[in-house]
């Protein structure tokens, strides 16, 4: 909460009150001679700017009122300067911020939503930051929204099981969906909704076993990841092979600052497209090296010898530096670009 309507300011103004109370009363008892009882009753009708029973009858008890009624006009000016600075403030800035972030997530193309921003998801978004992607989150969990919010991600207050929520989110412009809800159920419903709406949609969900996986490739995931069953494999690479699951971990990582991977497209104006590996001169010209090839059918070939065709359609898996991967996607850029 902010500063301006905390509990320790308002205390200051409980405790300025009671100090006014006190000394009105003890003042009204002296100057007027009367009852404690009386004198309090005079001092708070004085303070609360209610008015008085009867004009006080000298001199000394009508200045006491005189600074008594300024004093509460301070008080209760300051309070309901507190109240109204904390609670415009907060609203103001909460309706303004929510306007500014539902605004940026509208200017949005090509980004990627993460619905469910539990561990799975928070993982996910840490990989998108570090490859500069940008992404909306979609939870309706407080903690998780909290997070979102801390993390300084655009998010939507949703569950994602509502087509509302996805179109929110900018489903329509979205270049891919993390289903990484906790519950199987709702990351189904998520899928088939999302299938539904976007034919062409990258899906990759989250699943908590194997019949769960296989219901939503039924769905429509182009994907699926199984946490538990993948910590597993891990944990058996890093004591069986623990050489390669190191090297694994460096170049799946994102963040390897010696070796990265990177998928690019051979499309039809790509200048490489209708040669091989050799006359593209691929290592010659960028440094990078090709290390598999998915064909436009959906095969791979895990180990493409240099005299194999980079065809439009096919997508070239490649290993380098950052600097090499540029100069790679500099390489398949359009055939106007390169020359």
């Amino acid at each position: 909460m902010r500063e301006s309507f905390s509990p320790r300011r308002v205390g200051y103004a409980v405790a300025a009150l009671l100090v006014v109370f006190v000394g009105g009363t003890i003042a009204f008892h002296q100057s007027l001679h009367e009852s404690w009882l009386q004198s309090l009753y005079r001092t708070v009708v004085t303070t609360s700017l209610a008015g008085l029973d009867t004009v006080p009858r000298t001199d000394a008890a009508r200045a006491i009122s005189i600074v008594l009624v300024l004093a509460g006009l301070t008080i209760f000016a300051y309070v309901a300067a507190v109240l109204v600075e904390g609670i415009a403030g907060g609203v103001l800035t909460g309706a303004l911020a929510e306007r500014r972030r539902r605004r940026t997530i509208e200017r949005l193309s090509d980004h990627y939503i993460i619905c469910g921003y539990g561990r799975v998801g928070r993982r996910t978004a840490i990989e998108f930051r570090h490859a500069g992607v940008e992404f909306v989150v979609l939870d309706l969990n407080r903690e998780a929204v909290e997070a979102a919010n801390e993390h300084g991600a655009l998010f939507i207050e949703g569950t994602g099981t509502e087509d509302e929520d996805l179109r929110e989110a900018g489903l329509e412009r979205a270049k891919g969906l993390i289903v990484s809800a906790d519950s199987d159920a709702d990351n189904l419903y998520i899928t088939l909704s999302a299938r539904d709406a976007r034919p062409d949609l990258l899906i990759v969900a989250r699943a908590s076993d194997e019949d769960a996986a296989r219901k939503l490739r039924l769905a429509g995931a182009d994907r699926v990841v199984l946490p538990y069953s993948t910590a597993g494999k891990e944990m058996a690479n890093l004591v069986l092979r623990p050489q390669v699951a190191a090297f694994l971990d460096i170049v799946s990582s994102g963040g390897g600052p010696e070796l990265l991977f990177e998928q690019i497209a051979v499309t039809e104006t790509s200048a490489p497209a209708g040669k091989s590996i050799r006359e593209a001169a691929v290592r010659q010209e960028t440094g990078a090296m090709i290390v598999a090839l998915r064909k436009g059918d959906g095969r791979f070939d895990a180990t493409p010898t240099a005299d194999a065709l980079l065809e439009a359609g096919d997508v070239v898996i490649a290993a380098g530096t950052p600097d090499e991967l540029r100069l790679l996607e500099e390489l398949f850029g359009p055939r106007e670009a390169v020359a």
